[in-house]
């Protein structure tokens, strides 16, 4: 029996947040049940950019804070770790207000690198993958999406969440080698989402990002935590309470066609049919997933761009 745990949450005040996670996670053992004193944690939300800090295109700064907090409390050492596509995590993370939380907490933010890890599945496709050395080495990972429609993948929620854990440029370089097959593309995801194991994951839907996701939409009441040890089972509970078919999203069809969603998922708060909602706007078209090696070039050096002159600049223009 796989346990997944949904409660309908309106607000971003530390304050309400933190009881709600607390609440949250109780019936699943409390953070004490995950972390134990003295482990390095790695947080990887989602900070896929920084242009539009407005529309909830990232994991909102008030839930990265609390989990922290949270992870301090039981004796855990967190640090927030991601590769953005573009830009630097410390960028990303100044662009959206989430640095002045991470410093009321001396928390660390790093850039996550890659390093190649040889893949449990023997019969793997993937072995060529750079993972993070920091996500595959930390004692614990919790990973913190956010629910947001996708114009390639229709949603983005937990096991996409941790394609960031796949170095910022060479995320482009993927989406050209497995891009021109949906369902290989989906199984890469899914085979990362297995190679980083995360040890919880906790999905900010407080409010989402609906529409022409992942950054071009807008932002959108959902009403929504969920948190579970297995990162498929949550992200199959979500698909339910957006009223989207599991068969729409590839990762969620990916991770039943290969036997790791599972259907004996017992709800131990509230259900998905208690919180769905009704008319969330997933994309008017799919895009291809596949970028072509014209876009991957771009995409490198829209990157590279950002983190070694951009935001260099910035910086010190500010001094």
């Amino acid at each position: 029996m796989v346990f997944v745990s949904l409660i309908k949450a309106t607000s971003y005040d530390v304050e309400v947040l933190e009881q709600q996670l607390r609440n949250l996670l109780a019936p699943l053992g409390g953070m004490a049940a995950y972390v134990k004193p003295g482990q390095r944690v790695l947080l990887k939300p989602n900070l896929l950019t920084g242009a539009r800090p407005t529309k909830e295109c990232t994991t909102r700064s008030e839930l990265i804070y609390c989990v922290a907090k949270l992870v301090q409390e039981v004796g855990g050492k967190p640090f927030l770790g991601d590769s953005p596509a573009f830009g630097s995590a410390q960028g990303v993370a100044k662009a959206n207000g989430l640095l002045q939380w991470a410093q009321k907490l001396n928390l660390p933010i790093v850039e996550l690198h890659g390093k190649r890890y040889q893949l449990d599945q023997q019969t793997s496709n993937f072995d060529h993958l750079l993972l993070s050395k920091e996500a595959m080495e930390a004692d614990v990972v919790i990973n913190l999406p956010k629910v947001k429609s996708h114009v390639q993948l229709t949603l983005t929620l937990g096991v996409k969440n941790l394609f960031g854990c796949v170095p910022g440029k060479m995320k482009a370089w993927w989406h050209m080698e497995a891009g021109k097959d949906c369902q290989r593309f989906a199984q890469m995801l899914v085979e990362t989402a297995q190679a980083i194991d995360p040890d919880l994951t906790i999905m900010d839907g407080i409010i989402g990002h609906e529409g022409n996701g992942p950054s071009g939409g807008e932002p959108k009441q959902l009403g929504v935590l969920g948190a579970s040890q297995n990162v498929y089972a949550l992200d199959r509970a979500m698909v339910d309470v957006l009223q989207v078919e599991p068969s729409q999203v590839p990762t969620v069809a990916a991770s039943q066609r290969l036997g790791l969603c599972p259907n004996d998922i017992e709800f131990v708060l509230q259900s998905p049919a208690e919180l769905c909602i009704d008319n969330w706007q997933l994309p008017e078209t799919l895009m291809p997933i596949d970028f072509g090696m014209p876009r991957v070039m771009k995409s490198t050096f829209k990157h590279l761009y950002i983190r070694f002159i951009k935001e260099p600049m910035a910086a010190y223009a500010q001094r």
